[in-house]
């Protein structure tokens, strides 16, 4: 078979991470922080996995779809602005090389955590006052984000260890 470069190939792994990202968001490890509605939970490390893996575009649709779904099952209200910051959160990590974990994506959950702690303040702070933004921020945002950026590590190191970005291959365009 020819390499897995085909724009039928890149949507169908799409298609996977958006399911692994909601089932991961809204039921795997699913921990309710705070009075707003938060959570923390898993989904952000696959939303790192698939950064690492597909081009941007598609990781972005992946984290923006599964995302929202997670927080249309769980938290609603929350639906828009998390479909806006998890597309965005894939910006900082690169698909190319032969590995998921790289000089880049070692250090692009630090980025993804200024990214995600930033965006959902703003819509913290929108929808319930700047006040309760800054306190819930400051415990569910470092925990959350930390959390992911140590899972993402150890699936990374793994993953690597089985070469599995070769066995999964996809075009970068």
């Amino acid at each position: 078979m020819k390499k897995r470069n085909s724009r039928i190939y890149n949507l169908t792994l799409t298609g996977i991470f958006a399911a692994l990202i909601t089932i991961f968001t809204a039921y795997i490890g699913h921990i309710p922080v705070g009075v707003n509605g938060g959570y923390v939970h898993f989904g952000d490390t696959i939303i790192y996995l698939a950064a690492a893996v597909l081009p941007m575009p598609y990781a972005m649709a992946a984290g923006a779809i599964g995302g929202g779904i997670a927080d249309l099952l769980t938290a609603p209200a929350w639906t828009l602005a998390t479909v806006i910051i998890k597309a965005l959160l894939v910006i900082p990590f690169t698909n190319k090389g032969s590995t998921i974990l790289n000089r880049r994506n070692y250090i692009a959950p630090a980025i993804a955590y200024l990214i995600s702690h930033t965006g959902y303040f703003i819509a913290e702070a929108v929808m319930f006052g700047v006040q309760a933004a800054f306190l819930s921020g400051l415990t569910g945002g470092l925990v959350q984000s930390g959390g992911s950026m140590i899972f993402f590590l150890i699936l990374g190191k793994t993953l690597d260890r089985v070469s599995f970005k070769s066995k999964v291959e996809v075009a970068n365009g």
